[in-house]
């Protein structure tokens, strides 16, 4: 049987939707996963980048040390977790390395997107008698905010994909499909939760995207109406 129309016989199949087994609930772990994972990682990684691009100090050295994190492989830092304490604490492993590897994409892009901001457009704002604190969030934030997108949205869908990891270490999600799949020799199962997991991370992609643009501070607001008219 070939494995792409298999897939889709597999995902037309009701009963591979329902249980604990199913394709509902190891997408609610999914999204459980990668939503905790990014949420956190945007917690310790956005504040530090804004703030080192707003002083224009220490931002290098702090990119650096992100992007070295890369070179790490999520799986190796996922068993190493597991073989430390940590790893009789539940699905926290899983968290911590797909934090560690959220964190750099966001620190990147939000730090590049505050020292891009023209020098001249800052050295104006405080010319006209801002603040450092309004300068910040009225011209640098806003100028930023494309780029600081950008880097939110590499790391969602990167944590996405990189989430089916979970199932490595026993946890839940889509990658417990693709395992299961394996486990089975069942390739249009294999198929189908790889076909599962890249469908979800465009939906993810296009969801940032259309948010990105909804809440752009760089949006016209609409000119009011003449009078009379």
């Amino acid at each position: 049987m070939n494995g792409l129309t298999g897939a889709f016989e597999w995902l037309a199949d009701g009963s591979n939707w329902d249980g604990e087994s199913g394709v509902w609930h190891r997408l609610v772990e999914h999204l459980y996963f990668s939503g905790v994972c990014l949420a956190v990682a945007c917690l310790i990684a956005l504040p530090v980048a804004l703030a080192l691009g707003h002083l224009g100090k220490g931002g290098t050295l702090a990119v650096n040390l992100a992007n070295i994190g890369r070179a790490v492989p999520t799986l190796a830092v996922l068993i190493l977790l597991t073989l430390t304490p940590l790893g009789r604490i539940g699905d926290l492993p899983t968290l911590i390395a797909l934090v560690l590897f959220s964190v750099p994409p966001l620190l990147t892009n939000a730090y590049v997107g505050m020292r891009e901001v023209d020098r001249a457009v800052v050295e104006a704002a405080r010319g006209m008698g801002m603040s450092g604190g309004q300068v910040f969030r009225r011209v640098e934030l806003p100028l930023a905010y494309p780029m600081i997108m950008t880097g939110l949205r590499s790391a969602a869908v990167q944590v996405v994909a990189t989430a089916t990891l979970a199932a490595m270490a026993g946890e839940g999600g889509l990658g417990r499909i693709i395992t299961a799949g394996f486990n089975l020799q069942n390739t249009p199962q294999v198929v189908a939760g790889a076909l599962l997991v890249a469908a979800l991370a465009l939906v993810v992609e296009g969801v940032l995207v259309l948010a990105g643009r909804a809440f752009s501070p760089l949006r016209r607001k609409p000119r009011p109406a003449a009078a009379g008219t």
